[in-house]
C-alpha cells in the first residue's frame, strides 16, 4: 500500500502535516471572523422579517423546506452497505473497477492484481468527476480515476510499494479518465466493450500544453525542449463540461507522484514552487520517482510543473490529442464549472482541492457562438481569485502580472 494507505490521513492533511502554511487567510477563519462581527448581524437583519421568522426554524425544518422544492421524497440517512434512492428511482450498476472496455481485457483478476498489459484497457479504481455525452445517437460518459490502492494492485509487494517499473506502470495505467460509449440492454446499462469511443487516459498519454504558460523553460525537460508536449494527467478530481461537448478532467494533488533519489533542486524559484504545492523527496508512497525518472525531480525537476492544469478532451474523437489550458491556471484544482454569460463569453468557476486555498475564476475575451470555433475559449482571458471581507461581501481580483509580482 502507498504511505497514504497506511495512515488516515487525506491529501489535505497530509500536505498540511508536511507544508505547514500560515492560517490567517485560510477561508474558515474568515467565516469565523465574519460571523463575529456586528456587522453580519446587521446584514442578517437587513433581510427584515421574513429573515427574522427563518431564523427560527429548526435545523430540520429548515432542511424540509428547502429540499421540499424538489419533484422527490427525501431519504433517511442510512448506515448499510448498499444504494438508497427516493421512490419512482432505481439504481444499477453500470460499470465496476476491472471491466473490460475492450474484449481482450476480458477476465481482469482484481484478486490477482489484474495483468499489466490489461491494466489500462479496463474501467480504472476510485472514480470521481464524471460527465455524460449525446453523439449522433451514441452515449458517451467520462470518468475521473484519481488514485490507487496499491496493496489491492500489488498484492505480491512488500506493503503495497511498488518493486519495479512495471509495478508503477500498471499503477499508472489504472489512474486517469476513462472514456466509454454505454448502451440499453434487457438488463439495463452497460458498456459497450470494443466500442470505437472507448479510450483509456493514463499517467503516460501523450498531450498538449496551451495557453499563456505553453513553452515556458519551467516547462521545458530533456524529452520536450518545446515545453508542450507533457506526458499524462495526475490525481484526477473533479470535472467540467463545455458548451462544444468536450470533457474537462481537473488534475488535483499531483504533488504526492512525485520523489527525489538525489538532492532536491537548488534553483530558488523551483524550490519555492515545491514548498507551495508540497512537493517533498517521498511523495504520497507512490515511489514514481524510484522506477520511473520523470517524476523523480532531482533528475527532471520540471515534471512537476507540467501537472496541475485542467485538461480538455474530447470523447467523440478518440483519436484526439488531450489538451492542457495554462490559461486556466496552475493548481490542486477541484472543478471546472463553465457558464456562457450573458454577453456570450465564456466563465470557468473553479475550486482549489488544498484547504484554506482560494476560488477562481477566468473569463474569456473571445466570445462564445454555437458551432463555431473554440480555440483559444479557455487560454486568451483573465484569471481572477475570491477575495473575501470580514464583513461577508468579497470581490474578484485579477491575476495581473502588475498584481501577482
Amino acid at each position: 500500500m502507498s504511505n497514504r494507505d497506511k495512515t488516515p490521513l487525506s491529501a489535505d492533511e497530509w500536505d498540511e502535516l508536511n507544508f505547514p502554511r500560515p492560517a490567517e487567510n485560510d477561508f474558515d477563519r474568515v467565516v469565523e471572523r465574519a460571523l463575529n462581527r456586528r456587522g453580519f448581524l446587521r446584514g442578517v437583519l437587513a433581510f427584515g422579517s421574513g429573515a427574522a421568522v427563518m431564523g427560527t426554524l429548526s435545523p430540520r425544518a429548515a432542511l424540509a423546506s428547502t429540499v421540499s422544492r424538489f419533484p422527490f421524497t427525501p431519504i433517511d440517512a442510512q448506515t448499510d452497505a448498499t444504494v438508497h434512492v427516493p421512490a419512482g428511482y432505481r439504481w444499477q450498476v453500470m460499470a465496476r473497477w476491472g471491466d473490460a472496455l475492450f474484449s481482450d481485457a476480458a477476465g481482469y483478476d482484481l484478486a490477482e492484481g489484474g495483468a499489466l498489459a490489461a491494466s489500462n484497457r479496463i474501467f480504472g479504481e476510485n472514480t470521481d468527476g464524471m460527465e455524460v455525452f449525446s453523439h449522433h445517437g451514441h452515449e458517451l460518459i467520462a470518468v475521473n480515476h484519481e488514485y490507487t490502492n496499491n496493496g489491492t494492485n500489488l498484492p505480491a509487494a512488500q506493503d503495497g510499494t511498488p518493486a519495479n517499473a512495471d509495478d508503477v506502470r500498471k499503477l499508472q495505467n489504472l489512474q486517469g479518465v476513462t472514456v466509454m460509449e454505454i448502451t440499453e440492454g434487457t438488463n439495463g446499462w452497460a458498456i459497450a466493450v470494443d466500442s470505437p469511443f472507448n479510450r483509456r487516459i493514463d499517467h503516460n498519454t501523450p498531450m498538449q500544453l496551451v495557453g499563456p504558460a505553453a513553452g515556458h523553460a519551467l516547462l521545458q525537460t530533456a524529452a520536450d525542449a518545446s515545453g508542450t508536449r507533457p506526458l499524462g494527467t495526475l490525481n484526477n478530481c473533479g470535472s467540467g463540461k463545455t458548451p462544444w461537448g468536450t470533457y474537462l478532467t481537473c488534475e488535483e494533488n499531483f504533488n504526492g507522484y512525485f520523489g527525489a533519489t538525489g538532492d532536491m533542486p537548488a534553483d530558488e524559484v523551483v524550490a519555492a514552487g515545491y514548498t507551495r504545492y508540497g512537493i517533498g523527496t517521498d511523495g504520497f508512497g507512490y515511489d514514481y520517482h524510484k522506477w520511473d525518472a520523470r517524476f523523480d525531480v532531482s533528475a527532471n525537476p520540471n515534471e512537476p510543473h507540467r501537472h496541475g492544469w485542467v485538461v480538455e478532451i474530447d470523447p467523440a474523437n478518440p483519436a484526439s490529442t488531450p489538451v492542457k489550458h495554462t490559461g486556466l491556471g496552475r493548481f490542486k484544482h477541484e472543478n471546472a464549472e463553465v457558464v456562457v454569460a450573458r454577453d456570450g463569453r465564456i466563465v470557468v468557476y473553479m475550486g482549489d482541492d488544498e484547504r484554506g486555498e482560494f476560488l477562481y475564476k477566468f473569463v474569456s475575451n473571445g466570445v462564445y457562438t454555437p458551432g463555431g470555433a473554440t480555440e483559444g475559449l479557455l487560454d486568451d482571458g483573465q484569471l481572477y481569485a475570491a477575495r473575501f471581507n470580514d464583513d461577508g461581501t468579497g470581490e474578484w481580483l485579477a491575476l495581473t502580472p502588475e498584481a501577482t509580482g
